[in-house]
This record gives structure tokens, C-alpha cells and sequence, in this order.
């Protein structure tokens, strides 16, 4: 399954969205247009069917409340709303629609409640909220029927999904110091991937190798002179760990930890392993950082292959021209982000003239779409004088 279209108003910085999706869908725009801020939506909804985090009233909290939420721009209407379509393909009918809608009251406690919460299948409305139920017990309008396992019976497939949304943003400190933060732990569903080793050695072991094996052959092309990946444990705390070892070594005893690893280097490991394991949403924030451009130029390409194999979905934030260097990819396959007076505007970018025009004309999207997301004085920008 895929979310083939995203419909939401008033979120951070857009007053509206209403985009198709593809399986494999770029976001590119200026330095603060909101591209982490479009990817936050589906980690909200996931943070959301996840039950066990918190929830609906946790998921809003943990981003600074409903006024941090909401647009600046959304003087008027003060409700924040979000729908998603799922369907097997990105032009098919939607076989899942899931709307939520929220708002904070004005004054007094100031609870944050649901506004509304609907469910289709196949255009059937399974669930309208506010129902019966609600308005006999507001409270109720404080929680979602989406992290409700109970609840959630008819629709636990989009449940099922949400949960398994996945925002890889493996920061290399959290892995090199693991001894000195001691297990403390930055985040519930560790979006820095602090718990990156845990999760490897957390599958069962024919797995693991199979996908060591997977990410040895790349990084052996990646990589000069690497030779091997292994799984170990500590033989003394048990803790897991990876190892490598390089051609270039006289001895084949010698082995270095993954505290010892390039910053690209466990990026691209920590980058593999997720598209290797997940058959959901795959949330990237610029993945081009700290990898070398020739990998970058290979990403595209990648996330395409993987795609067609594990049947799982891409969005990637960049503003990488390398990696948009790819004539494989479509004007359809990039979203262009652009700033206005009344919050960023989203536009496929195949649906403006002058773009589509010159890709029909064999020009790249990192050539045509990046230009537009440059400022227009960059040259002038001087840090001395």
C-alpha cells in the first residue's frame, strides 16, 4: 500500500496541501519552506496509531502544542486538518481514506480535542466522528480511534500501516558514543538511531545475514578496499556490534568497530538496512549528507529498485542536484516547496508549464526543478566583510 494523495490545511508552514503522491516522491524547496515540516505529517500520524507512545494528545505535546501546529497564516480558522488516500498504486481509486481534524479551545483548561475523524473503504464511511457516543462524553473527543486497537477493528489496516511509518535519521555520535550516554534514550521511536545496533541485532539471524550480505556487496563497491561486514556481541556485556575489515590490512585478524566508522559510512549503512527492512513509508531527510556524490548519484536508482521489491513507499527531502541528476526520474516524482505571504505553496512540478516544458526537452529535475529553490542574491552572501 501507498498514500497516493495528501490533503491537509493549516499545518506548520501550509495553509493548504492537496498533492498526489507517487511511490518514490522528492521534495525539494529553499532553506526553511518546510520540507522536514511536510515529512512531520506522516510521522504524526504514525506517532499517533502508535498506541504505546502516547497517542494523539502525546504526538501533539511532543511538537510544542496546537499553537506550534497550526499556521501562522491560519487567522481565520484555527482548526488543523489532515487526509490521506491509500491505495495499492499511485492511480488507482483509494481503497483507505483517514481524515482527522483538531483543534485547541480558546480558553479556560484549553483542551486539545478532535474537531472530526472519519474513515472510508472503497467509499464507504466506516467511521464519523464526532458519533453518538461523543457527544454524550466530550472526553472522548480527546483521544483518537485510531490508537484504539479496540476501536480500530474495521480499519486496522491503516492502523497497521501508520504504526509502521518509518523516519530514519541515523546521527553517527549517537552510535560512536554509545558508552558515554549510557543507554539514555533522545526519542521513543529513536529517529537518530541511537537503537540502530539493537534493531539489527533484534531480527532473527538468517535474516540479518542475508541483509549484511546485502549491504556488504554495496559497500564493497561504495567503499575502497572494504572486504567484509559482520554481526558480533561483546563477549563480555553482550552488546551487538559491527565490524569491518579492509583489504589494505596485513593482517585478517584486525577488525574495526562501528565507533570507528566514517560518518558516510554508517549513514549508507544505517540508510540500506532501513529500505532492506521496511514495506511501508520510508520518511528521508537528505540522505546525500556526508556520502560521497558518486554514491549520491546512485540513490535514485536505488530507491526505485527497492521499491519494486519490497512494495514499500520513498519520500525524500533534498537539495542535492546530484542525486535529482537521474533522467529516470519524473516531473510527477517532485514536490517544488515555494514560500509565500500566506505559508508555503506545494505544487507537483510537472504541473508547472515552464518546468514541464523543459524536461519534455531531456533537461534533469535537479537542472530545472533547484534552480527555482535557490535564493535569488546567493552569490552576495559573505560571512566577512
Amino acid at each position: 500500500m501507498i498514500i497516493n494523495r495528501l490533503i491537509a490545511k493549516n499545518w506548520r508552514n501550509f495553509q493548504q496541501i492537496n498533492v498526489p503522491l507517487r511511490e518514490r516522491q522528492f521534495i525539494v524547496g529553499p532553506n526553511a519552506s518546510g520540507k522536514s515540516n511536510f515529512l512531520d505529517i506522516f510521522r504524526f500520524l504514525g506517532d499517533i496509531a502508535k498506541a504505546e507512545g502516547g497517542g494523539f494528545q502525546k504526538a501533539v505535546e511532543g511538537r510544542g502544542g496546537v499553537s506550534k501546529i497550526r499556521c501562522l497564516s491560519a487567522r481565520q480558522d484555527p482548526e488543523v486538518a489532515i487526509e490521506i488516500h491509500i491505495s495499492a498504486a499511485p492511480d488507482e481509486p483509494a481503497t483507505w481514506r483517514y481524515g482527522l481534524g483538531f483543534r485547541q479551545e480558546p480558553r479556560g483548561h484549553r483542551p486539545i480535542y478532535l474537531t472530526h475523524e472519519r474513515v472510508w473503504r472503497e467509499g464507504e464511511l466506516l467511521l464519523d466522528r464526532p458519533d453518538t457516543d461523543d457527544n454524550a462524553a466530550p472526553h472522548r473527543l480527546t483521544q483518537t480511534a485510531l490508537e484504539q486497537r479496540a476501536a480500530t477493528a474495521k480499519f486496522r489496516e491503516i492502523a497497521r500501516f501508520l504504526r509502521n511509518v518509518t523516519y530514519p535519521h541515523l546521527v553517527p555520535q549517537f552510535i560512536r558514543f554509545a558508552d558515554a550516554i549510557q543507554g539514555k534514550t533522545m526519542e521513543t521511536d529513536d529517529a537518530f538511531g541511537q537503537g540502530f545496533l539493537e534493531r539489527v541485532a533484534s531480527v532473527h539471524p538468517s535474516t540479518r545475514r542475508s541483509r549484511l550480505k546485502k549491504i556488504e556487496h554495496a559497500l564493497k563497491i561504495a567503499v575502497p578496499q572494504f572486504e567484509q561486514l559482520e554481526f558480533i556481541r561483546d563477549k563480555l556485556t553482550g552488546h551487538p556490534h559491527l565490524q569491518a575489515r579492509y583489504s589494505h590490512w596485513e593482517s585478517d585478524e584486525v577488525w574495526q568497530r562501528e565507533d570507528e566508522f566514517s560518518e558516510g559510512m554508517l549513514r549508507l549503512i544505517g540508510l540500506l538496512w532501513t529500505l532492506l527492512e521496511s514495506d511501508s513509508l520510508i520518511l528521508l531527510e537528505e540522505p546525500e549528507r556526508s556520502l560521497n556524490i558518486g554514491i549520491v548519484s546512485q540513490l535514485a536508482p536505488l530507491f526505485a529498485r527497492t521499491q519494486r521489491i519490497r512494495r514499500c513507499q520513498v519520500l525524500i527531502s533534498t537539495h542535492s542536484s546530484t542525486l535529482l541528476a537521474e533522467p529516470c526520474i519524473d516531473g510527477t516524482e517532485v514536490l517544488l516547496l515555494t514560500p509565500t505571504r500566506e505559508g508555503t505553496s506545494v505544487k507537483v512540478s510537472s504541473d508547472i508549464d515552464d518546468i514541464r516544458i523543459l524536461l519534455e526537452n531531456r533537461f534533469t529535475v535537479g537542472e530545472v526543478v533547484l534552480s527555482r529553490t535557490k535564493p535569488k542574491h546567493a552569490a552576495g552572501v559573505s560571512l566577512i566583510k
